[in-house]
């Protein structure tokens, strides 16, 4: 087993892709800093204080823009390339209350992006559904269904013990995510946002014709950080 050193959230596609979070708060968390102290050091009241809580505001509305200019076109990219999307029911708020992850999660905006998702895919007549939360997606081998005892957070790779296939931890339980999607939804009992009326337009775009389902892992590593 192999460990890591940092606190980090990214995207794990079940056909093996990874998208970074591009800590958009990070490039700007400088001039924002600038921006508040200047802020803090105007009389209040003044018009120069009016003016640099604008200015504090639009460096918000920045980060707020990038942010959502990513996640739209990542959600447009994998609701075209796919007809089922499958991603993990995630306790994002209870995740928020640990200070070592906070900032790191509410960068990523994991709770926009499955909203991207959801409504992307209604429109497009595509199939959305979520994994409960509490599903061993990381602790399961997808080759032979063995579950470990316990896999710590810093635990990237793990060989299985049964079948001795050597796991990327955040592949395989995307791909575990994406067989159990497909299994709620042949059996009948998951709700699917599904609009198959949906009438494509004249200008719309072709049918995707990749794979026909994806299973989705926001996935956070834990490291130290070495100073």
């Amino acid at each position: 087993m192999e460990e890591t050193n940092k606190y980090y959230v990214k995207l794990i596609y079940s056909k093996g892709s990874k998208f970074d979070n591009p800590r958009i708060l990070n490039k700007h968390e400088f001039n924002l800093k600038l921006k508040q102290q200047q802020l803090s050091r105007k009389q209040k009241g003044s018009n120069n204080r009016i003016k640099s809580r604008k200015k504090v505001g639009f460096v918000h509305r920045k980060i707020t823009n990038c942010r959502e200019d990513f996640l739209h076109k990542l959600s447009r990219r994998i609701v075209n390339e796919n007809q089922v999307i499958v991603v993990e029911n995630l306790n994002v708020r209870g995740m928020m209350q640990n200070h070592c992850l906070a900032k790191s999660i509410h960068q990523v905006g994991w709770g926009m992006f499955c909203t991207m998702l959801k409504y992307k895919a209604e429109m497009s007549g595509k199939i959305y559904q979520e994994v409960d939360r509490f599903f061993p997606s990381s602790k399961t081998c997808h080759v032979c269904l063995n579950q470990v005892g316990s896999l710590p957070l810093d635990v990237r790779f793990w060989t299985c013990e049964k079948c001795q296939t050597r796991h990327d931890r955040d592949v395989n339980a995307s791909i575990n995510l994406r067989d159990e999607g497909l299994r709620i939804l042949t059996s009948g009992t998951g709700d699917k946002a599904c609009r198959p009326d949906v009438s494509r337009s004249k200008g719309g775009r072709k049918k995707s014709t990749t794979a026909l389902s994806v299973g989705l892992l926001p996935t956070l590593t834990a490291k130290r950080e070495r100073r």
